[in-house]
């Protein structure tokens, strides 16, 4: 009986911090979000070892099946810092998909990954829910994904994202590039905001300046500095896909890390230069705040933001003017921001320097 009494106490998985139950009960708990993405092809249904998809069923003859992977990024830091949970997921989506639809592809379908240390089922269920958003305004389906519970790995609320989206493309057709040439014009696609590139600069700006992130940003009264800043990435998906389809569009370049001058030469030929005025459209305020705060080079901001374009299109002049109706018709903004000429493969972003500085006149008198 003592030596009963006196025996150490049987370690378990659970006492390790990982909770087998807590798991099962969040795959219960999401499981109808990721049913509410189903599409033809996919029935969207979690639990298996593995999720089926289609291709025939979607609608597809001899299709190119085309693959993209992303995370968020120090965006998830606000998300966590500030209890911004419900959206971050639309962005971890959007980084995926934006990627697709530039190579002609459509989003089918999707799996996640959330990793933390200790696993909160109320938050894990808000970011998925965000994630089944993004599906459904993309147009695929959420049809599994993994959840890590790692004690150690990750500091006390701590967790990070990442996402894996399949599309397909009928032979033939896929987006290259290749019949892009001189005098095609580029458009450019309003973006929602930083979307999700340059929040490691952000995130210093922040700390460095002391900003006030919960309080109304100084360039917009009716928003909390925060929540401009984590505004989800906008989905462009379904106002191109019936552009690409009609094949309207000769290249696309989606606007993320790298930013204007290294995004659209990866659609380009060796022998094409992109040139982009910025005077073409009105810089977003946010993006001037930025560049004030942190004294900015504009070639830095070409190549670290967005800049206020998440989209870039290049098009035959001709099909200019349809193309920029249809997509105003589908909600976008769109501005015509340059063209495409002979030259050594690159981009030229000008008129950067006036348009900025005046935002950065504009943001240093305002800040407080």
């Amino acid at each position: 009986m003592n030596a009963k009494r006196n025996s150490p106490e049987p370690y378990s998985y659970d006492k390790a911090g990982v909770s087998i139950a807590a798991g099962n009960a969040l795959v219960k708990a999401i499981a109808p979000l990721a049913r509410a993405t189903a599409r033809p092809g996919a029935d969207a249904d979690l639990g298996g070892f593995g999720g089926f998809f289609d291709p025939k069923a979607a609608g597809y003859s001899d299709p190119l099946l085309v693959a993209a992977n992303d995370g968020v990024g120090t965006k998830v830091k606000l998300a966590i810092d500030f209890d911004r949970h419900d959206r971050i997921g639309i962005d971890l989506v959007a980084m995926c998909v934006n990627d697709l639809i530039v190579q002609g592809a459509e989003p089918l379908f999707f799996l996640d990954y959330f990793a933390t240390g200790k696993l909160d089922n109320g938050v894990a269920e808000r970011v998925v829910a965000g994630i089944a958003d993004g599906c459904t305004e993309s147009g695929c389906a959420l049809i599994g994904g993994e959840t890590a519970e790692m004690p150690g790995m990750y500091a006390d609320g701590d967790y990070d994202l990442a996402g894996f989206c399949v599309g397909a493309v009928e032979r033939g057709e896929a987006l290259t590039g290749t019949d892009v040439e001189a005098g095609d014009l580029i458009l450019g696609l309003g973006s929602s905001g930083v979307h999700s590139n340059g929040f490691s600069l952000v995130r210093r700006l922040a700390a460095d300046k002391e900003w006030k992130l919960d309080r109304p940003a100084p360039f917009d009264q009716e928003h909390l500095l925060v929540d401009t800043l984590i505004e989800p990435t906008r989905i462009y998906v379904k106002s191109l896909l019936p552009l690409v389809r009609a094949g309207k569009i000769k290249a696309l370049a989606h606007i993320t890390g790298g930013g204007l001058l290294e995004n659209i030469p990866r659609v380009l030929g060796d022998a094409h230069h992109a040139h982009v005025d910025a005077s073409a459209w009105p810089q977003p305020a946010l993006m001037g705040f930025l560049q004030g705060q942190g004294n900015i080079e504009p070639e830095e901001m070409a190549r670290t933001f967005n800049c206020g374009i998440g989209m870039i299109l290049i098009v035959h002049p001709d099909l200019a003017a349809s193309v920029t109706d249809a997509l105003i018709a589908a909600g976008e903004t769109v501005h015509q921001i340059g063209r495409i000429e002979n030259g050594e493969k690159g981009c030229t972003v000008s008129g950067t320097a006036a348009d900025w500085s005046a935002l950065a006149d504009w943001s240093a008198t305002h800040n407080g």
